[in-house]
């Protein structure tokens, strides 16, 4: 019903299955987990007034359900997509970018992809703090908070957004600030799809030349000089702003080997920053001494990969090196004993927490991720990739028992923290309610002024629910 109520109305935006707009929606998710949904229509809106019309119809009846699809990228099934019965509204459509004179400011369409954005803003000589992989959505990643290259100097992503633009449930087109509708900007920083759907996201910009940046590889056995070098790095008193740091353990069943793989940047033109001196001298298979200039749409253009099944889960940690290290002991005792038919790659995946991301003070009024300055440390991302979707719940039960038995080995140091990376959480997660219980009371009481009748809680499946 809710597709011929849409078709009646937007009849040129809806797609039916076998139809070309149809099947590429559905084709282009990053994870196979979320192409195997398939929705009974999907809507292509190009303008904000189109999901207005769309959202007034939706929510008139309650039975109907959908999801909004961005850049995609989420792996948990049902978030970004849906199955038989329901509607994906595809956002792809709502992608221009345009900056303002000064060029202090730059409006982007909810549905665009960070790649875009870096290349249109680098011949200009600014850039803003957005994904790292420009192949995830622009409304996705800033309405979950938002790791940027730039975090260690300008913290979040969504800490950057001077402007929402917002369908609520009922169907009215608002923009959300600081001076309007306050509370619901705040919300939105880390409240995810809970209060509309957002069309357009004004970001500041900040002038930022060139940038310096590596891939260094290293074999399993630096692990212990590797991660002492990342531990080094993010803990150090004067911790060097510019630096960029992901470093992650990978481990290939087909092989049953591990390696290590670093992504350095450095978000100036320096090739031999002091600061990953030390990273830089530990032997690496790939014999980087120094980072390359590079730009950041350069950077941020991943290579493409055949389509796999895709899970993440997050967890955050106070910095120590042996826990590091007794993580891999664990997750190499496990993944050992874990041989899903077709096979399985696994990643720990290691990310500094630094001080601009834990603000002492509340910039812009804050976000709502509820971090405070005792939270300085990691964040884990344990993620998996493989091939055979028949091994899809062996690989989610696998993942929620790997995780929980590093929280487990961390709490009992007392090194655990409650903060969940909302965009790596796993559906079996509960991100929001890490933020907090003030945070949470918070983003309740901004969903029932916003939301009264629930249409994002009770309409829309996928994501995580206030209640």
């Amino acid at each position: 019903p809710q597709c011929h109520l849409l078709s009646s109305s937007l009849p040129s935006l809806i797609s039916f299955p076998d139809q070309p707009p149809y099947d590429n929606t559905t084709s282009t998710y990053w994870s196979l987990t979320s192409s195997l949904l398939t929705p009974s229509c999907i809507l292509l809106p190009t303008t904000a007034a189109d999901i207005s019309t769309a959202l007034s119809l939706l929510s008139s009846v309650p039975s109907c359900h959908f999801a909004i699809k961005g850049g995609g990228h989420n792996p948990a099934a049902g978030f970004s997509s849906i199955g038989d019965g329901g509607v994906t509204i595809d956002m792809t459509g709502l992608s221009d970018i345009e900056v303002n004179e000064e060029r202090s400011v730059v409006k982007v369409g909810a549905g665009a992809k960070w790649l875009s954005v870096y290349q249109f803003l680098d011949p200009l000589g600014v850039a803003v703090a957005g994904g790292r992989n420009g192949d995830v959505g622009v409304g996705g990643l800033l309405l979950g908070g938002g790791i940027a290259h730039f975090s260690p100097r300008v913290g979040w992503a969504c800490d950057n957004i001077v402007n929402f633009e917002i369908v609520l449930g009922n169907g009215t087109l608002t923009n959300t600030n600081l001076t309007s509708h306050p509370a619901l900007f705040r919300a939105l920083k880390g409240g995810a799809n809970n209060f509309g759907i957002v069309t357009r996201v004004d970001l500041s910009t900040f002038p930022q030349g060139g940038i310096a940046s590596s891939l260094v590889f290293n074999d399993i056995a630096q692990r212990g000089a590797v991660l002492k070098a990342f531990t080094d790095i993010t803990t150090s008193s004067d911790f060097d702003v510019h630096a960029s740091l992901v470093t992650s353990l990978v481990y290939t069943s087909s092989t049953k080997r591990w390696e290590i793989i670093n992504i350095v940047a450095y978000t100036a033109p320096i090739t031999q920053p002091a600061v990953f001196k030390e990273l830089l001298s530990i032997p690496s298979t790939t014999n980087n001494t120094s980072l390359s200039l590079t730009t950041l749409a350069v950077l941020a253009d991943e290579p493409e990969t055949a389509p796999s099944n895709q899970i993440m889960a997050t967890a955050t940690f106070k910095s120590s090196l042996p826990l590091m290290l007794e993580f891999y002991d664990i997750a190499d005792t496990y993944f050992k004993t874990f041989n899903p038919a077709g096979g399985i790659t696994w990643l720990l995946t290691f990310e500094p927490l630094v001080a601009a991301m834990v603000p002492s003070s509340k910039i812009n009024q804050g976000n709502v991720l509820g971090l405070g300055p005792g939270d300085k440390g990691f964040i884990l991302l344990l993620s998996a990739s493989w091939a055979d979707t028949a091994s899809t719940k062996a690989v989610q039960d696998a993942t929620r028992h790997v995780m929980s038995l590093l929280e487990a080995c961390a709490e009992e140091k007392g090194l655990l923290l409650k903060f969940q990376y909302l965009n790596y959480a796993a559906a079996y997660q509960t991100p929001l309610e890490s933020y907090g219980d003030e945070n949470l009371k918070f983003l309740r009481e901004v969903s029932r002024e916003y939301d009264p009748k629930g249409v994002f809680q009770k309409q829309v499946p996928g994501g995580f629910k206030l209640w």
